[in-house]
C-alpha cells in the first residue's frame, strides 16, 4: 500500500474534524460538476465520529444534501433498529442535522426485511445496477466519488477479514458474509474490486492500538489475504488519514 498517502492528525477529534473539511470539499466539488455527488460510508467509532463532526460543521450548509447519495461498504445482517447495525448507527451520529434525501439513502435490508445474507446482498446488488444504469454507468456500480473505510487492528476493512475467501472475489459487488471472526458472525460486504471502483479512498486508522495494523498493511510484502487493508487504493486517491499515535516508525507525509 506504498502508494497510498498518509496524513497524520495530533488527535481523533483533529482527525475527525480534518476529514470533515475533506469530505465536504468532495462533495461540493462533485456537485459543481455534476449536480449530485455519492458518498459510501463505512462503521466503526472513528467512522462515526467523523459522520457526526460533518452534521456539525458549519461548512457543511456548502453542500446540498439533498442531492448526496449514500450507500454503504458493509452491514451487519441483524434486524434494522439494531444498535449493531452501521446505517443505525451512521443516524445516531448525524442527529437529523443533515437534509437527506430518503431516496438518496441505500441501506443494506435487515434480517427482519429478508431471509439470509445472500438475499440481502442480492438486493444490494440490483439497487446498485439500478443506480448506475440511472447514472448512464456502465457496468454494475455508480460512480462513487468518496469511499470511507476504517482500519480494524486485524487488518480488515468493510467486512473482509484477512485469510477469508471473501477478499479475493471479483466476480461480484456485494456478496455476503457468514462465521466472521467479529461478531456479529452473520454480515453483506462490497468486494474489494467495488470499494477499489471509488474516486477516492480514504481509510480512518485512529489509537495505538491499531499502529500494528498500519504497519502490516504498508508491507510491501502485504497481500489481500494476509492484511485486506494493503489492497485498497482509489482511483484518483487514497489517503491514510491516521492519528500519530499509530504511526510509531512509519514515515510521515506533509499535509495537503
Amino acid at each position: 500500500m506504498n502508494h497510498a498517502r498518509i496524513v497524520p492528525h495530533g488527535s481523533q477529534e483533529q482527525l475527525a474534524q480534518e476529514t470533515s473539511r475533506r469530505v465536504i470539499s468532495v462533495l461540493e466539488r462533485a456537485q459543481d460538476e455534476r449536480g449530485e455527488a455519492t458518498l459510501v460510508l463505512t462503521g466503526g467509532s472513528m467512522g462515526n465520529a467523523v459522520i457526526q463532526a460533518v452534521a456539525n460543521d458549519p461548512d457543511s450548509a456548502l453542500v446540498d444534501w439533498s442531492r448526496v447519495n449514500v450507500w454503504w461498504s458493509d452491514e451487519r445482517f441483524v434486524p434494522g433498529s439494531d444498535s449493531e447495525r452501521n446505517g443505525v448507527q451512521a443516524a445516531d451520529a448525524a442527529q437529523g442535522q443533515l437534509d437527506l434525501e430518503w431516496d438518496r439513502i441505500h441501506p443494506i435490508a435487515a434480517s427482519d426485511e429478508m431471509s439470509t445474507a445472500e438475499e440481502a446482498a442480492a438486493d444490494y446488488r440490483e439497487e446498485l445496477a439500478t443506480a448506475a444504469q440511472q447514472e448512464g454507468e456502465d457496468g454494475e456500480l455508480p460512480r462513487f466519488d468518496l469511499l470511507l473505510l476504517s482500519l480494524g487492528p486485524d487488518t480488515h476493512v468493510a467486512s473482509l477479514f484477512p485469510g477469508r475467501h471473501e477478499v479475493t472475489v471479483t466476480n461480484t459487488p456485494v456478496m455476503a458474509v457468514h462465521d466472521s471472526p467479529k461478531p456479529p458472525p452473520t454480515r453483506v460486504t462490497m468486494s474489494l474490486p467495488a470499494i477499489n471502483s471509488a474516486d477516492r479512498v480514504w481509510l480512518l486508522v485512529a489509537g495505538g492500538a491499531k499502529a500494528e495494523a498500519l504497519a502490516a498493511i504498508r508491507d510491501p510484502e502485504a497481500t489481500a489475504q494476509s492484511a485486506p487493508g494493503s489492497a485498497v487504493r482509489g482511483t484518483q486517491e487514497t489517503l491514510l488519514l491516521v492519528t500519530e499515535d499509530a504511526l510509531p516508525g512509519l514515515p510521515q507525509d506533509p499535509e495537503g
